[in-house]
């Protein structure tokens, strides 16, 4: 069991909080003591991982929360600010794709053109509210959000953001261009806030996870029978630990930048926890 005595009685503000990665975040935090603030849209999700982390003796709270509205972010705040106290530790963990971004296939083929089959959706069939969608939802979910609550981390000791960034972000996925697209843009921007906020007291990073099993991407990964897809088998092939990551493994991640102790001089840096995925040129 990790022990981040230091992190006792903060509070950690984490939106998408009702999601697979980020529920596993909060509980990691409330683990340590933290009142964590559990922000998603679907409150009903946040307040069952809320309800959980409360059965096992945390302090956590739910919020029904649209990072995409500025006045949403400053009621989920102020309501936040009442219960527990202003934000020490931020996770920009809201984000996803849309299918109205994705193609249907890994390469364009002549005959997508010339004779496209029903069904196949190319390159040039994205749609532009579709990607739209997914650049605003990850990049300018995690801008607003920031905005709404780093105003109450200026000048406090040990202030600290954590984005939530992805390995599309270092080289893009074939089929999710929006998507790896908008997670580019999470990366880079981590970046920029981590040298902006710089003489204000806040480290800014964030955690690139690889491939893991959620229930955003279960029917990519896996087929009706609950066998590995071909596009599974691609990732598992080309992923020297062999297997899918679980939210177990982020937890070490999570801690590390979370605690001055331990990162107290890193900011800045994109931190891949993708089971040497990046590493492997696949041969």
């Amino acid at each position: 069991m990790f022990h981040h005595e230091n992190l006792k009685d903060r509070v950690a503000v984490i939106t998408g909080g009702g999601g697979v990665i980020c529920s596993g975040f909060a509980k990691d935090l409330a683990a340590q003591g933290m009142k964590v603030a559990i922000l998603d849209l679907n409150k009903e999700a946040a307040q069952k991982v809320a309800d959980e982390i409360a059965a096992d003796g945390g302090k956590a709270m739910a919020v029904g929360c649209n990072v995409l509205e500025a006045e949403s972010l400053a009621a989920a705040r102020d309501e936040i600010n009442a219960s527990f106290g202003t934000c020490d530790l931020l996770i920009n963990g809201a984000g996803g794709n849309n299918p109205k971004g994705t193609t249907t296939k890994d390469k364009l083929e002549l005959c997508d053109i010339a004779d496209k089959a029903e069904g196949v959706k190319t390159f040039f069939d994205l749609d532009a509210k579709g990607i739209e969608f997914v650049f605003n939802l990850n990049f300018l979910g995690t801008l607003l959000t920031t905005q709404a609550f780093a105003i109450d981390m200026i000048g406090k000791e040990n202030a600290t953001i954590i984005n939530v960034s992805s390995m599309n972000a270092f080289r893009p996925l074939t089929r999710i261009p929006a998507y790896s697209a908008a997670k580019a843009a999470v990366s880079n921007f981590t970046q920029f806030m981590a040298v902006h906020f710089s003489d204000v007291g806040i480290r800014v990073n964030a955690i690139a996870p690889g491939f893991f099993s959620t229930n955003q991407n279960k029917t990519l990964l896996y087929n009706p029978d609950g066998s590995l897809s071909p596009r599974s088998e691609k990732i598992i092939g080309h992923t020297p630990l062999g297997r899918f990551g679980t939210t177990d493994d982020l937890t070490g991640s999570l801690l590390f930048l979370a605690d001055e102790q331990y990162s107290g001089f890193i900011t800045g840096v994109i931190l891949p926890v993708d089971g040497g995925f990046a590493a492997y040129s696949g041969v």
